[in-house]
């Protein structure tokens, strides 16, 4: 048997693989390969995590598949680097503010271009047979004693006892890439230790260990994210001692941990992110450590509005509801406008998150104020807006960093996107119209509350009001015909980016409340016509 053992581990580490290969390393039927002898037989052969990138890259755009999904609006900038980079096989330093999609980035390249690994079952450092030279794993399935023949850490202690334990028998199961990626958020409490690990004294206490045997091993996040994508947020955070502890990965691929003698290897990609105002401040990271970060790629808000309102969908936490287009348009608006904006500290930024927060509070406003109480789908309107200031996040610049301040801000922020939105509906309705519904406003009032419905019995409820005035309600059609098909355009373009918005399908459940919707939107707008059709008291539109 002994004899057996190295026959056939000499036979399959010497021998070309006997599969194919549908991703990077991994056999076609690789679900079906579940135990040590499995891989032996087929002369399996560890692809590294680098590899596995750029291989996989290469499929992708070979297909003209899609390489980074949910990554949206960096198309002509940041994804030509990424692909530079890991065709590249470079480590990578993000660089932008905060709410960029920086650890998103990251994250997706784990999820879709890191292929499944073998490893043994329960293994914390993804621990793959194949890990082992021939001699050290033939070693083991002999029972042999492990003579540390050369410093390294090739598999954990528990990963050997299972060797030894079920020999060819040794269970496999294959982790995919989003389980072989390690975030850690550079803070003041993290330690050289959590990094790269450290000589337990417990376990040389309870398992009676000498001191360098690898069996006081606790491994740290670096080894944890063996075989995989290893990701270090906000690294100028890190102070310099922690800095110097990443410095030999980068450069030789392996690290030592205290007076440990052993060399581990992690065999990871390394990736971090920076905000700009600490990568450019000199002292921030380390020169050694900047300089073998071979990619250095900026990253950026969304451009465009429409890019920007399908990450702020697709991010997102909502309950079924409707959203009606120009709602997603206006707070969209308010965002970018707070990012011109010269009252608002720009070196900080204002994150896409914020988009994304708000929105989950304008449903959770409408469900609030209309849809449990009676029972009707949440439809966000103009009228529940402010309620976003409870989620809006920037520093102010110019003006005293008061709550009084900040709503002011806040506020006109608010205003200003409100009004782009609603004109952009109106501005093409004939003059002759505006000045029949100016009329018809002479001696009425026209109430608006959130509380109130699209349509009930209550002579207060919109549809009621409306029968009051004719033009109106007719140009609230106009508009409701108008944005159907702009709602079904956003969706069938959100589709192209594997964005499907439910929230975003119209139902007849939201007729009544996405009428009540368009109707605040057009009363809004006639406020800012010119010349003026109506203005706004004490929650009543009134002849201007």
């Amino acid at each position: 048997m002994t004899q057996d053992f190295g026959n056939l581990v000499n036979q399959s580490y010497n021998s070309e693989p006997k599969y194919t290969e549908i991703m990077a390393g991994v056999p076609e039927d690789y679900k079906q390969i579940r135990t040590l002898r499995d891989l032996l037989e087929i002369n399996y052969k560890i692809v590294g995590a680098k590899e596995q990138l750029r291989r996989n890259l290469i499929s992708k755009i070979k297909k003209n598949a899609i390489k980074y999904p949910g990554i949206i609006g960096f198309d002509n900038d940041v994804i030509p680097s990424l692909d530079r980079a890991i065709l590249s096989s470079h480590d990578v330093i993000l660089v932008g503010q905060i709410g960029q999609a920086k650890t998103k980035i990251v994250q997706t390249i784990a999820e879709n271009l890191l292929s499944p690994l073998p490893v043994i079952r329960g293994s914390v450092t993804n621990d793959c047979p194949m890990d082992l030279p021939a001699h050290e794993l033939i070693l083991l399935l002999q029972d042999g004693t492990n003579t540390m023949s050369s410093p390294r850490f090739y598999i954990d202690s528990n990963s050997m006892e299972m060797i030894r334990n079920n020999k060819l028998e040794t269970p496999i199961e294959w982790i995919p890439g989003k389980d072989r990626f390690k975030y850690v958020l550079a803070t003041p409490d993290i330690s050289v230790k959590d990094l790269v690990g450290q000589i337990d004294a417990m376990k040389i206490i309870k398992k009676g260990t000498e001191l360098y045997e690898i069996t006081s091993y606790s491994s740290g996040q670096l080894m944890q994210a063996k075989h995989g994508l290893f990701c270090i947020d906000e690294l100028p955070v890190l102070d310099t001692r922690k800095q110097v502890s990443l410095l030999s990965v980068l450069q030789e691929g392996r690290f030592t941990t205290g007076a440990y003698p052993v060399i581990f290897e992690p065999k990871t990609v390394f990736f971090a992110t920076a905000n700009p105002i600490d990568y450019t401040h000199a002292g921030k990271i380390i020169e050694p450590l900047y300089d073998r970060l071979k990619s250095h790629i900026h990253t950026h808000y969304p451009k465009t509005l429409n890019d920007e309102m399908i990450i702020v969908v697709q991010e997102s936490k909502i309950p079924k509801s409707f959203i009606p287009i120009f709602m997603l348009k206006a707070l969209v608006r308010i965002i970018q406008n707070a990012r011109s904006s010269h009252e608002i500290n720009q070196d900080k930024g204002v994150s896409v998150r914020t988009g994304v927060h708000s929105l989950e509070l304008l449903v959770g406003e409408a469900e609030r104020t209309r849809s449990l109480s009676h029972n009707i789908l949440p439809v966000p309107r103009p009228s529940d807006i402010f309620c976003i200031e409870q989620c809006v996040k920037f520093e102010l610049a110019e003006l005293d960093e008061t709550a009084e301040n900040r709503q002011k801000t806040l506020k006109n922020l608010i205003t200003i996107a409100m009004k782009d939105t609603s004109l952009e509906y109106i501005n093409d309705v004939d003059q002759n119209i505006l000045e029949i519904i100016k009329k018809e406003f002479i001696g009425k009032t026209f109430v608006v509350s959130q509380e109130i419905l699209g349509f009930n019995s209550m002579s207060t409820s919109y549809e009621n009001q409306l029968q009051n005035f004719k033009s109106l309600s007719d140009l609230v059609d106009k508009i409701y015909q108008k944005i159907l098909p702009e709602q079904r355009e956003f969706v069938n373009q959100s589709k192209k980016y594997n964005v499907y918005p439910d929230t975003l399908e119209f139902s007849e459940m939201a007729h009544h409340e996405l009428r009540a919707a368009i109707l605040e939107l057009i009363l809004d707008g006639l406020c800012h016509v010119e010349p003026k059709i109506l203005d706004r008291k004490e929650g009543a539109y009134v002849a201007a």
